[in-house]
């Protein structure tokens, strides 16, 4: 049994400056994300510099991405404070808007600058599980993206504070640590697409993308429905809605783009 709380969402403070947690961790996801980028970039001998410049591209498009498409999809909060949509210190950016941008805005950049698109996909698909994995432990520090209450007896009990309690949850303090469920469901996805998939597909480029938006879209369609904060489309999760627009769009996605490199692979013999 393991009960925890967050320590506070400020890291410190010098003067005016203030240094939060949250940052910190989507900082240290986007430093993985570029260290595995260059390692492919290695491996398949392409330009570092523009596979540097291109993640960069994708990280601020992703993040200005995952911001609209939460403050789109809970307008009602912030519509007598508009500038609060700035606000992303405090949370609210929507992983899946960030894949969506990120990728449109990386790969127009890669495409640009003469990369492959479906290699930078591939890229990708390795780097954004380990991003995530990281970035998700921003959230355990603001007390955010927790789960439904559970016992203070349960293996994992997260402590929240009253003021970041649902109102129907005021009298819980324990609940489930959904935020670490995703992290470590994205770290296996990381170890799976990085040391097998890539390898064993990399004739298929494109392919190795595709699993990661699979399985990445499966553990949110596991872990989504014992949240307390997701935004509803009437009786349904939003995440869960577009978790399985992924999931079927990468299931489809996969046997299309292996005949496509196998017919590619025939012509050329």
């Amino acid at each position: 049994m393991l009960q925890f709380q967050s320590p506070g969402a400020i890291l410190f403070q010098l003067g005016p400056l203030t240094i939060r947690w949250y940052g910190l961790f989507i900082a240290l996801g986007f430093v993985a994300a570029v260290m595995v980028a260059t390692r492919f970039a290695r491996r398949w001998q392409l330009d570092q510099d523009k596979v540097i410049n291109s993640s960069f591209v994708g990280f601020i498009g992703g993040i200005a991405g995952a911001r609209l498409y939460y403050v789109a999809l809970s307008w009602s909060q912030f519509a007598r404070n508009p500038l609060e949509m700035f606000a992303t210190w405090n949370g609210g950016l929507s992983i899946h808007g960030g894949i969506i941008f990120g990728m449109i805005s990386g790969l127009t950049f890669a495409r640009l600058s003469g990369l492959p698109v479906l290699r930078m996909m591939d890229m990708a698909g390795c780097a954004f599980p380990i991003a995530q994995c990281i970035g998700r432990w921003g959230n355990f520090f603001n007390s955010e993206a927790f789960g439904l209450p559970v016992d203070r007896s349960f293996p994992l009990a997260l402590y929240i504070p009253e003021v970041s309690r649902p109102p129907k949850f005021a009298t819980n303090e324990f609940f489930h640590p959904t935020f670490l469920y995703e992290s470590v469901w994205n770290l296996a996805v990381f170890l799976f697409v990085y040391f097998f998939a890539s390898k064993k597909l990399a004739r298929y480029p494109g392919v190795t993308f595709m699993i990661y938006l699979a399985l990445y879209s499966i553990g949110r369609l596991l872990i989504e429905p014992i949240r307390t904060d997701s935004i509803m489309a009437d009786t349904i999760p939003v995440p869960v809605i577009a978790s399985a627009a992924m999931l079927i769009l990468a299931l489809l996605a996969i046997p299309v783009l292996i005949g496509h490199h196998r017919k590619k692979a025939s012509s050329e013999n």
